[in-house]
């Protein structure tokens, strides 16, 4: 056990420290700085499409809990710029909406 431990610390460590080696001198690559900043919005639309691919469009209660959350988040994160506050807004949103199933009586 304190072997795989000391190899983890050890390859943790590395992967930390090899790219204050490989750039303390010089500039990151331009395609480096292409992918810091293109990156993160398209793992995030790759987590929404993730989230929505088994949403029941044509059955109760048709998607609505998610496009109304979707919704609200896209609201709150172009008022806030906050991303943390839409994260946890979203997630609270839609446990509560699909929990307490608030959406049920506009379809019945």
């Amino acid at each position: 056990m304190l072997a795989v431990i000391t190899v983890v610390a050890v390859a943790t460590f590395f992967t930390r420290a090899l790219p204050f080696v490989l750039f303390k001198s010089a500039e990151p690559p331009e395609l480096l700085s292409v992918i810091e900043k293109k990156l993160p919005p398209m793992i995030l639309l790759l987590l929404v499409l993730y989230c929505l691919k088994d949403t029941q469009w044509f059955q109760f209660p048709y998607g609505v809990p998610e496009l109304f959350t979707i919704i609200v988040i896209i609201v709150l994160h172009v008022w806030k710029r906050n991303a943390m506050l839409s994260i946890f807004a979203g997630t609270c949103l839609y446990m509560l909406l699909v929990q307490y199933d608030v959406f049920s009586n506009i379809f019945l």
